[in-house]
């Protein structure tokens, strides 16, 4: 083993840096001064090292395949175990429904119970969000055949998403129960309160006018009330979540940012507007006159 002085040592510690700095400089200059000799030099290294690569990439590819399965496996594994849960749940929820709707048909027998005639709707396509009197409205494109009247409920595949206010001979104006000019008279039904669902321009419109004593809860489900025969009984129309203020909300089952159609209903209301205030002509009557 050579032995190196301690000056000489110390000397080639001081010359190692500047070393390495010239050989940095030099390769710098010999790329610049022939590009074609380094790429012939990369490119050899390259094709020397590429089956290398090759042999190499096999067994990573086949461990990260591996990995891969494994991960899934252990999420199927998870997925099946939440699916086998659900499924135990759903088993539970559907034997309450089936002892509920017995024990339903025995007391609509006993009551010689007359159900309501399923309601009449049209579906109308939206095509723009309204503007004009009201803040939160869309514009559904009607026909001759779709024959529209001002009070008529809309719903989307969800739940209640508001009511015709404006008919004319192509369009109809919807208010959504998001605008602050909504007012809705609805049920908790945790706890059979009657309160009043109010529009606030925004997502989530707010509960007032709730009884004495009776505390809207969080996770409610609120559906329309039969006040003043301004809406049908038992519409879905939310649940309750308690806002950042403490007041309680209606977070809405109807995607109101995403509307595309709407189902008209027909319940045979008459406590929301007057007869006289539907805009579409009676074309019997235009011909009559003729």
């Amino acid at each position: 083993m050579i032995r190196l002085s301690v000056p000489l040592r110390q000397a080639l510690s001081r010359l190692t840096v500047p070393v390495l700095v010239a050989l940095a400089f030099g390769t710098m200059l010999l790329g610049k001064a022939d590009t074609a000799v380094i790429e012939r030099a990369r490119m050899a290294l390259a094709d020397a090292l590429a089956p290398l690569y090759a042999v190499a990439a096999e067994p990573i590819g086949a461990v990260r395949n591996a990995v891969a399965e494994a991960r899934t496996l252990l999420d199927l594994r998870e997925e099946a175990a939440r699916l086998r849960q659900e499924n135990d749940r759903l088993h539970r929820w559907q034997a309450a429904a089936l002892a509920l709707e017995a024990e339903n048909a025995m007391l609509r027998r006993q009551l010689a119970f007359v159900p309501d005639a399923a309601p009449m709707f049209r579906t109308a396509r939206v095509v723009a969000d309204a503007g004009g009197t009201y803040a939160r409205a869309v514009l559904l494109a009607i026909g001759p055949h779709l024959q529209l009247r001002k009070g008529q409920i809309a719903l989307d595949e969800r739940g209640l998403a508001g009511r015709v206010t404006e008919v004319g001979e192509r369009s109809a104006r919807v208010l959504l129960v998001t605008d602050m000019n909504s007012r809705i008279p609805v049920i908790l039904e945790g706890s059979r309160a009657r309160a009043m669902m109010v529009g606030t321009n925004n997502a989530r419109p707010r509960l007032q006018h709730w009884p004495e004593g009776v505390q809207p809860q969080e996770g409610d489900r609120v559906v329309t009330g039969a006040e003043s025969t301004a809406f049908p009984a038992g519409l879905p129309v939310g649940i309750v979540r308690i806002g950042e203020t403490g007041s309680p909300e209606v977070e809405l089952y109807a995607r109101l940012d995403r509307l595309d159609l709407l189902r008209i209903f027909e319940f045979g209301l008459a406590g929301i507007l007057p007869p006289e205030a539907v805009a579409r002509p009676d074309p019997a009557a235009s011909r009559s006159r003729r």
